[in-house]
């Protein structure tokens, strides 16, 4: 009796491990076989990759994608030319190696229970590719478009001939918005599979500063003042008087420029013509290279305040000026001493000037309105003829309007 009782007992616990044994070994054996395998119910861009190796699924993924996108283009159109980038050229990729390994690594980390639960109710589980790009070679392709495109502008020209005026044209400039450009560009690169994006280049026109229409205001003398230098003057005086009058001869100033009389003629070197000539150091007279061109400074200064420019920078000699009353005399010395003026006017002046036959002149022209004003300049000197006071006055229908003072020079006692 207690030997079958005991037999029992054995065949009922077998059966019962074989009753917990068999759906675990099944439960097991399911899950074992998605060991190389993505789970069910996973997705790439909506492409399934249940059950394949991750070896199937990359090269789905890569046959549906990426070979596609490389051969999309990007179409820049510059005017009437286009200019066109790859996708290949950008280096253009979707990642498809972290997507794969994102799907495969999908519930690896549960229990052998929630995997078996996954593989046999399994819930969708979705994962985009992300795309990216190389932006060097679109910076690159910008910089060529740039070269073909940028240009700079080119200032029209006026020249005197005989009464009147000749205007060479201006050029326009253009100029790639490239920063507005690459924006663009990039706003277009998408990882989407059809047509190929085009992107339309928009270039700035930039105009000359010195436009035919701006020079056409130089058509009228509105000022002109001479000194004579031919009975105080040795050939090399007179020379050096030549030389820098001719470096200033055909200068063009535009409304707001800046006139600088050493910028203009620069330095005077025995290179450039300049010779040895008296020239006032102080209260004394010595010879100097390039002597005599203050007479060229301040016959220039007299001739831009009769057209209603004031200076900006002038100062006097030391000694008074025998080609000039008191007060009207600009000195100049390169690095030391400098005549400026600017340009206030509303429109351009042309400077013309010659020293001829023992003459310095110089004139200036801007346009026939300026007209209807009128200058002088007047000297105030005091008792001793050392002091002095000058006025600009402003003249408009015989009407003075205007009397400013422009210098209050001293001249010191000199033998």
């Amino acid at each position: 009796m207690k030997k079958n009782v005991l037999i029992i007992g054995i065949i009922s616990f077998i059966v019962i491990i074989a009753g917990i044994s068999i759906p675990t070994y099944k439960i097991y054996s399911k899950v074992k076989s998605f060991d190389n395998y993505i789970y069910p119910t996973v997705k790439i861009n909506g492409e399934d990759v249940s059950g394949k190796t991750v070896d199937e699924a990359k090269k789905l993924l890569s046959d549906k994608y990426q070979t596609p996108i490389g051969n999309k283009k990007i179409n820049i159109k510059v005017n009437d030319k286009t200019y066109t980038i790859n996708y290949s050229q950008i280096e253009a990729k979707y990642d498809i190696d972290k997507a794969v390994t994102d799907a495969f690594n999908y519930g690896r980390d549960k229990s052998v229970i929630d995997k078996y639960k996954l593989i046999k109710t399994p819930v969708l589980k979705s994962i985009q590719l992300s795309f990216n790009y190389n932006v060097k070679p679109i910076d690159d392709l910008i910089s060529n478009i740039k070269k073909d495109v940028n240009k700079d502008p080119k200032n029209g020209s006026v020249t005197k001939s005989g009464g009147g005026f000749s205007i060479t044209p201006d050029v326009d400039g253009y100029k790639l918005k490239d920063d507005e450009l690459k924006k663009n560009i990039i706003a277009s690169i998408n990882g989407d599979l059809g047509q190929d994006s085009n992107v339309q280049a928009n270039i700035e026109v930039i105009k000359a500063n010195r436009t035919k229409e701006k020079l056409a205001g130089i058509n009228t003398l509105v000022s002109t003042f001479s000194t004579s230098y031919g009975p105080i003057s040795s050939p090399q005086r007179a020379t050096n008087i030549t030389l820098a009058t001719n470096a200033i001869n055909g200068l063009v100033l535009m409304p707001g420029e800046t006139f600088s009389f050493n910028g203009v003629v620069g330095e005077r070197t025995a290179a450039k013509g300049y010779q040895a000539a008296p020239v006032d150091i102080g209260t004394k007279t010595a010879m100097g290279l390039g002597g005599g061109i203050c007479q060229v400074s301040t016959t220039l200064y007299n001739s831009v305040l009769l057209a209603g420019i004031k200076a900006t920078v002038r100062m006097h000699h030391t000694i008074p000026s025998v080609y000039v009353p008191l007060g009207f005399d600009a000195t100049v010395d390169y690095g030391n001493l400098d005549y400026q003026f600017k340009n206030t006017l509303s429109y351009p002046i042309y400077i013309e000037g010659s020293s001829a036959n023992g003459t310095e002149t110089f004139n200036i022209y801007s346009d026939k309105s300026l007209l209807i004003k009128t200058y002088k300049v007047v000297n105030n000197v005091d008792p001793s003829g050392k002091k002095v006071k000058v006025y600009l006055q402003t003249y408009q229908n015989g009407q003075m309007t205007a009397n400013d003072l422009i210098a209050n020079d001293v001249y010191p006692p000199s033998n």
